[in-house]
């Protein structure tokens, strides 16, 4: 068993919870709730592991998310 970080964000126009698994190609979804969506990104998610046919441990690691501050 392993456990990923998907990014979570919500759609400003559709209120749509829109999710990314950092690193694993094709592994984004969305959903109407949270819940909704976690079961989503784990369906999707095991579709892309098996599509991609790679060991876990050879995928990239998660490591973490920087803020940068722009001037708008």
């Amino acid at each position: 068993m392993k456990t990923f970080t998907a990014y979570v964000e919500q759609d400003p126009e559709t209120g749509m919870y829109v999710g990314i698994v950092p690193g694993i190609p094709g592994a984004h979804t969305q959903g109407a709730t949270l819940d909704e969506l976690q079961r989503n990104l784990k369906e999707v998610l095991e579709l892309c592991l098996e599509e991609l046919g790679v060991q876990v441990e050879d995928l990239p690691r998660f490591i973490g998310i920087q803020q940068i501050e722009v001037a708008a």
